[in-house]
Formats: C-alpha cells, sequence, structure tokens
C-alpha cells in the first residue's frame, strides 16, 4: 500500500499509527522498546501519544507514555525515520479540567519535547476542547510553537464539529495555523457520530482522519465472541454493553469475510476503516508483537464490494 498524506500537511506515512496509551499502563518499558522497534521494522513510522497518558492509573502522573517513547527515540536514535504526534489541553493529575490557554499550550509543549527527547512534535493535536479560552488564544499559542520550530502541524481530537468548522474560520481570518487533522472515534461498531457529523466536515476541509477506538476498545479485535469471554478483560464494562443483537452481527460478519480473506478478525475491521475513503489511518494499539503482526495484516487486505456491503449491512442500525 502507497503511503498516506494526512490532510493538508507534509506527513506521509504507511497507513497505520501505533497508539502508544498502553505504554507504563499494560505494556512495560522493556516490552514497549520491542513494541515500537518491531513497528518500525514493519515499515510504519507514525507514533501517537499524549502528555496525560497514563494518568488515569493510580500512582501515575501522566507524562509515563512520552518518556517511554522519548527513551526509546533516544537509545535507538531513530528520529529522522519517525512521525511523532502528541496531544495537550487533556486532564492530569495536575490538572481536572481541559485546558488550551496560551501558556499552557507552550508550558506543556516545553514538557513534552523534553520527555520525548525530540526538538520538534510533527504533530500537536488539541485533546480535548476549552470553552473558556478564546479559540484565536489557543490558535496563537500554535503560531508561537511552529513559529520557533517546536511544532510542525495541528490538529484536532474531541472537539466538537462547531467548534472545529470556528477554529478553522478563526485561523483563516486572521492568518493563524489551521487544524490539518482530526482524532475521531470511529470503528465498525461506533459509526454514527463519525458519518453523521465530522466525515463531511473532513472531506470539505481536506482534513486528515485517523481514527482511535478503532477496534472498539477490543471488541472487534476477535478475542471475545460471548459474555464469558470478557471476564478478565481489562476493559470489561466498554465491552459488555456491545455484546447485543447488532454487535453479534458484526461479529458474525466479521467472521465470515475473516474466513474469506484467511486474515484475523482484527484485522478486517481495520482493512474496512482503511477502505472508507475519509479515514487516514487507523491507530493501533498492541501489548504483544503477535498482536501487531496480525494488525499489520490489514494494510495487505483488499476488501471485495460484496465483503464491504456485508460489513456495512451488518453494523448498520435496522
Amino acid at each position: 500500500m502507497k503511503k498516506a498524506k494526512l490532510g493538508n500537511s507534509e506527513i506521509e506515512f504507511k497507513p497505520m499509527v501505533f497508539g502508544a496509551n498502553v505504554f507504563g499502563w499494560t505494556v512495560d518499558e522493556q516490552r514497549s522498546f520491542a513494541l515500537l522497534d518491531a513497528f518500525v521494522d514493519m515499515g510504519f513510522s507514525f507514533i501517537d501519544t499524549s502528555n496525560n497518558y497514563s494518568h488515569w492509573v493510580p500512582g501515575h502522573s501522566g507524562s509515563e507514555s512520552e518518556t517511554i517513547i522519548g527513551r526509546w527515540i533516544s537509545k535507538r536514535d531513530i528520529r529522522n525515520s519517525v512521525q511523532i504526534a502528541t496531544k495537550v489541553g487533556g486532564r492530569r493529575v495536575d490538572n481536572d479540567k481541559p485546558n488550551l490557554k496560551k501558556d499552557y499550550i507552550i508550558k506543556c509543549a516545553e514538557e513534552s519535547l523534553r520527555r520525548l527527547q525530540v526538538e520538534t512534535i510533527d504533530l500537536y493535536q488539541s485533546h480535548h476542547d476549552d470553552l473558556s479560552t478564546p479559540i484565536d488564544e489557543t490558535l496563537e499559542a500554535y503560531q508561537q510553537l511552529i513559529q520557533s520550530g517546536k511544532v510542525k502541524w495541528i490538529g484536532a481530537s474531541n472537539l466538537s464539529v462547531e467548534r472545529i468548522k470556528d477554529s478553522l474560520e478563526i485561523a483563516h481570518r486572521h492568518n493563524l495555523p489551521a487544524y490539518v487533522a482530526i482524532q475521531p472515534e470511529y470503528n465498525l461498531y461506533d459509526r454514527d457520530k463519525f458519518e453523521q457529523q465530522y466525515a463531511q466536515l473532513a472531506a470539505d476541509n481536506h482534513l486528515g482522519v485517523i481514527t482511535y477506538y478503532s477496534l472498539a476498545s477490543g471488541f472487534l479485535s476477535g478475542k471475545y465472541r460471548n459474555l464469558d469471554d470478557i471476564k478478565e478483560a481489562k476493559r470489561i464494562v466498554a465491552l459488555k454493553d456491545r455484546f447485543n443483537p447488532r454487535g453479534l452481527r458484526i461479529l458474525d460478519a466479521l467472521a465470515e469475510v475473516s474466513h474469506n480473506q484467511q486474515a484475523p478478525m482484527s484485522a478486517i475491521a481495520l482493512a474496512w476503516l482503511l477502505h472508507k475513503p475519509c479515514v487516514t489511518a487507523p491507530i493501533v494499539s498492541a501489548t504483544s508483537i503477535q498482536q501487531l503482526e496480525e494488525l499489520a495484516l490489514a494494510i495487505q487486505i483488499e476488501l471485495s464490494e460484496e465483503e464491504m456491503r456485508i460489513l456495512d449491512a451488518a453494523s448498520s442500525h435496522r
């Protein structure tokens, strides 16, 4: 598969993004290094993290993921071979509300650069919206970071369509940096919000789309076929509600296409995303090299029109 280009940016990459939220949480530093080594050896290069991963773990500060990535980059001397995306503005142990104020963004960017041990962040993303801060103040912070060479491009995750539209209009009107990408939740199970609200926005503004929860918290991974299978799962709450008639239809359809393609269900679910015109690349997480190898198969899979119809029909609300 040819490289993907992220919206109007100059970021080009093999279309799969490693979601580094697992680093320092379910994956220790040594295994994180091994996973990143394998990811790069497979020809991939884009890594997505945040300045608050994994703050939800008791005793964690939220700097764990960036720190591990930074140590890996330094030890492997691999900066020129990878693209790094991180985020700002989300909840942290030391800040329990979204914050996109100018001084805070600049402070957090400096901290992320130190942890990541890089001079430039390729894609810096507003993690959650801060309705108390004027949009132009947020964009002015990004402008300062871009002008100083500390950030190349900016993106948005978890912002409403209206706020993204307003941000793009203000950027154009005041000659400020504009978002080049969005990071929405989108997968074969969770379709409606993206397709009804964000897809047209992305198409109209040539925004790159990198999807999170690409496997619906593991529901589409093929590991779980009934409620008994999730008893030991870390994300049991997120998984349980998906075992409904529609969810089971989706799993059956995935199993059918998986059999036809002789490929893992997880790879089929990712291939479905890659066949959607608005999607640039899915974000994937893995805790083992075997999982990563299975997910990587997605970029080689060509789904037929009939297979796409089967998956679309099974996941529609009818």
